[in-house]
Order: structure tokens, then C-alpha cells, then sequence
């Protein structure tokens, strides 16, 4: 299987569970890794053969920086429904971190996987 992937996209949303969270804006990490055939797209050097990960990387943003979830837990799958359904992905590992909310850690989060895996 190949795969695209993009690294450490760094959005400023609501997000947590305390009263004081929900008045402030937090960034948020969040890594993508998406299943893709990329034979057609190597072989035709064009990108509408392709997955085309900065409109994944748009829509992601957007949706994220508008979002007021509770739980990490919940914008991951919410980000996972939106690249399996509005972009046609199969397989997607969705992974959302939230720097420095523990402290003496540098990160905490989850990492989620949605669809199947072909070989």
C-alpha cells in the first residue's frame, strides 16, 4: 500500500473539558497518514492523479480552527470521517496531539485508524 502523509499541522482550536479551556484557543498537532495508489501520478507527473494533500491540508485546517470538541478523541474521528468520506481515502491513521497540556510532557493525544488497509 502507499501512502501520503502529512506531518505536525499545527491548528489553534477549542478544545478540552475545564471551564478555562473552553475560553481559549489551543493548538493542536495533527499528523496524517492516508492510503493512495500513486503508480498513475509517478508515472503521469501530474497531480490530479493523485491525492492531493494540500486541499486534504485546507479542509482539515478549517474544519479543525472552527471545531469546539471536548476530546482530542472526538475531533480525530470527526478529521478521519472528513478524508474518508469528502476525498474518497480508504485507509486513514489520524493521529492529534496537545502540546504541553500535561505537565513535564511534551505532548498527549490519540491516534486512531479508520478503514481497511490494502496490500
Amino acid at each position: 500500500m502507499d501512502k501520503i502523509f502529512l506531518s505536525e499541522l499545527k491548528i489553534d482550536t477549542v478544545i478540552g473539558i475545564f471551564e478555562w479551556e473552553r475560553r481559549i484557543r489551543q493548538t493542536v498537532v495533527v499528523d496524517l497518514e492516508m492510503s493512495a495508489d500513486i503508480a498513475k501520478a509517478a508515472a503521469t507527473d501530474d497531480v490530479a492523479d493523485t491525492l492531493n494533500y494540500k486541499s486534504i491540508a485546507k479542509r482539515v485546517q478549517k474544519f479543525v480552527a472552527k471545531s469546539s470538541f471536548q476530546l482530542v478523541e472526538t475531533l480525530a474521528e470527526h478529521i478521519a470521517a472528513i478524508i474518508r468520506d469528502e476525498f474518497s481515502v480508504s485507509w486513514v491513521k489520524v493521529r492529534v496531539n496537545k502540546p504541553g497540556a500535561i505537565r513535564g510532557s511534551k505532548a498527549v493525544g490519540v491516534e486512531i485508524e479508520r478503514g481497511e488497509q490494502s496490500n
